[in-house]
């Protein structure tokens, strides 16, 4: 366990580097904050009532919410895990001594801590300014809502790292990649609530791990969800963590198996 925090340290100390990036990613999620909000609430305006339990602060929230986990967590993917495949690198993070799925996740969450700090806070506090905005209702809302916030990093991962695995089968994989972030997109409450979805959508997102890389943790810290649903939606999350670290694990065992570099 030093070692993965070790780790984290240090994905946080190398994207902290990319200092111009951080900046230019909190403008661009204000810019697109601001015009993501003034388009839901002018749909709250015509509706002339809430929709799917969103109220105008809540709306807010989650347009805000939403903008500053969009760098935390990493709903377009990556590709250095995949690239190693091809080079054939990845055969030297096997003979390191940490997983390297865990190796990886470990780098990944200080991007996402550097990425919060740096980028999405400074827009989430723009939002506040601007529009009014709904916020957790207790200490309890907060706390979880880190914790959730955690998950969903965790759980975005683990989806991209099993699509990076599959270029231990195929040559090419950006098709893929293509489809899993569109997919995402859309099911994770990116572009709308996914309460807003009409009931066959609904139930399909439901269904999917993409609400809990980012409609759990912002239904949480809008305070829409409260109670004992806070639990359910958290459960949700560790589930979906689960499932896609192991999955991870198999597919990752597998490619080892097919592996073969030159030279050995």
């Amino acid at each position: 366990m030093n070692t993965f925090w070790v780790l984290v340290r240090a994905g946080f100390r190398r994207h902290s580097t990319y200092r111009l990036a951080l900046l230019a990613g909190m403008t661009t999620n204000s810019v697109f904050g601001i015009i993501r909000a003034s388009i839901l609430l002018a749909a709250l305006t015509s509706a002339n009532a809430s929709i799917g339990g969103y109220d105008r602060p809540t709306t807010i929230a989650f347009v805000w919410w939403g903008q500053a986990l969009l760098g935390a967590v990493n709903l377009w993917g990556f590709a250095e895990v995949k690239d190693r495949v091809r080079s054939g690198d990845i055969a030297v993070d096997f003979l390191r001594p940490i997983d390297p799925q865990f190796a990886y996740l470990a780098g990944d969450l200080g991007r996402a801590g550097i990425n919060l700090v740096g980028r999405g806070l400074p827009a989430l506090l723009l939002g506040a300014l601007l529009f009014d905005m709904a916020w957790p209702p207790s200490a309890v809302s907060w706390a979880v809502g880190a914790v959730s916030v955690g998950l969903a990093v965790v759980v975005a991962f683990s989806g991209n790292f099993v699509i990076n695995l599959l270029a231990f089968w195929l040559i090419e994989i950006r098709g893929i990649t293509l489809l899993w972030m569109i997919t995402g997109g859309l099911l994770c409450g990116l572009y709308l609530p996914v309460p807003w979805f009409p009931d066959w959508l609904r139930t399909l997102a439901q269904w999917s791990p993409f609400p809990s890389m980012l409609q759990n943790p912002i239904d949480i810290l809008a305070g829409r969800v409260v109670g004992a649903d806070i639990a359910s939606a958290v459960a949700v999350q560790v589930f979906w963590a689960i499932v896609l670290l192991a999955l991870g694990q198999v597919v990752l065992r597998a490619g080892r198996r097919r592996l073969e570099v030159q030279g050995g």
